[in-house]
């Protein structure tokens, strides 16, 4: 398989497939494709349709299966943001936001993640599920705004405010903590919590998640009178 990702800010993953090749996505994902790429809609295991789910996606996956060298098909983005291309390595994982899966080559298998502490599921703005990301080969994740990068050493700690966080290697630990002060909390208006992230690994923050997004609009949106 060969892909480029085209457009900004609504860009647009378009993916060339040789024959026999084939690609999973989530339902409602294509957005063109050539005559030669057929679509299957598959399930897999009740576990594992029960899991996506429960990670904010369809019970059923769509399987497109090109019939002749060159055939393709091509995946847009949703909202304003970045499609990133990830390679998916055995014993790598990678914990990506809920939602933010694509589309994938057929030996990357999606499936959830939960956060094994209360508090980040609670309070930490990313939810209760994540996607987890394993296997090994290419897949395509949504991002929201630009995104910035960081590959933290063993024991180095980030602070994020909660929903900046959109993907990070399953060696990362995620938890949140309250915000330090009353006076921070009552007049700093960064809210009562914020992200922590622990390394070793990747970190990936978007810089404009979907709900501040919203929040920023609804101002400026007329209401009825």
């Amino acid at each position: 398989m060969q892909y480029e990702i085209k457009g900004s800010p609504f860009p647009v993953a378009i993916c060339t497939l040789n024959n026999g090749e084939s690609l999973i996505t989530e339902r409602g994902s294509m957005s063109w494709m050539s005559d030669a790429m057929e679509m299957k809609t598959v399930g897999g295991s009740v576990g594992k349709a029960l899991g996506r789910m429960f990670s904010g996606e369809s019970l059923f996956q769509n399987k497109y299966t090109a019939h002749k060298d060159g055939a393709f098909i091509a995946f847009a983005s949703s909202f304003p943001g970045e499609i990133r291309a990830l390679d998916i390595r055995p014993g790598a994982d990678i914990i990506v936001q809920k939602s933010g899966f694509l589309a994938s080559e057929e030996s990357v298998e999606l499936s959830i993640a939960y956060k094994k502490k209360l508090g980040a599921s609670m309070f930490g703005g990313e939810g209760f599920i994540m996607q987890k990301l394993s296997g090994s080969g290419t897949a395509f994740v949504e991002l929201d705004g630009s995104v910035c990068e960081y590959n933290l050493a063993a024991g180095e700690t980030m602070y994020l405010d909660t929903g900046y966080l959109a993907m990070m290697d399953s060696t990362v630990t995620m938890d949140i903590e309250m915000v330090k002060g009353a006076k921070n909390i009552l007049l700093g208006g960064e809210g009562l919590f914020n992200t922590k992230v622990v390394g070793p690994g990747r970190v990936w923050i978007q810089t404009m998640p979907i709900p501040t997004l919203a929040s920023s609009l609804l101002p400026y949106i007329p209401t009825k009178s």
